[in-house]
C-alpha cells in the first residue's frame, strides 16, 4: 500500500532554512501529483505548495517567494524548500498524494503522512 514518510522538521529562529523531504512507497510515484499542507494548533489544515504530474507549481500566497517545492522522480521524493521562515509558518507540514496523473486544478489526494513539526521561534 502507499504510504508517505515525512522528515526534516525541526526548531529554527526566524529568518532560518528548513528542507522537508517525503518519502513515497508502495507505487510508481514518478508522475503523480503531490503536495504540501500544513496545520497549526486550533487552524484548519492549509494547502502550503502543490506540484503536478507535469511539474507545474503552486503555493499558497503566504509562502510564496519563500517556499519552493520539487520532486526527485529516481528517489521518489518530495520536497520543500522553505526560506524566512516566520513564527506563523509553525505547524505540522504534511505530505500528501494523488494517484493519478493530472494536473493541478484536478489534483485530490488520497494518501496522506504522518506529518513533520515545523517550529518558528
Amino acid at each position: 500500500h502507499v504510504q508517505l514518510v515525512e522528515s526534516g522538521g525541526g526548531s529554527v529562529q526566524a529568518g532560518g532554512s528548513l528542507r522537508l523531504s517525503c518519502t513515497a512507497s508502495g507505487y510508481a510515484y514518478s508522475r503523480y501529483c503531490m503536495g504540501w499542507f500544513r496545520q497549526a494548533p486550533g487552524k484548519e489544515r492549509e494547502k502550503v505548495a502543490i506540484i503536478d504530474s507535469y511539474g507545474a507549481t503552486s503555493y499558497a500566497d503566504s509562502v510564496k517567494g519563500r517556499f519552493t517545492v520539487s520532486a526527485d522522480s529516481s528517489k521518489n521524493t518530495l520536497y520543500l524548500q522553505m526560506h524566512s521562515l516566520e513564527p506563523d509558518d509553525s505547524a505540522m507540514y504534511y505530505c500528501a498524494a494523488d494517484g493519478r496523473v493530472v494536473r493541478i486544478a484536478h489534483c485530490a489526494f488520497d494518501y496522506w503522512g504522518h506529518g513533520t513539526q515545523v517550529t518558528v521561534s
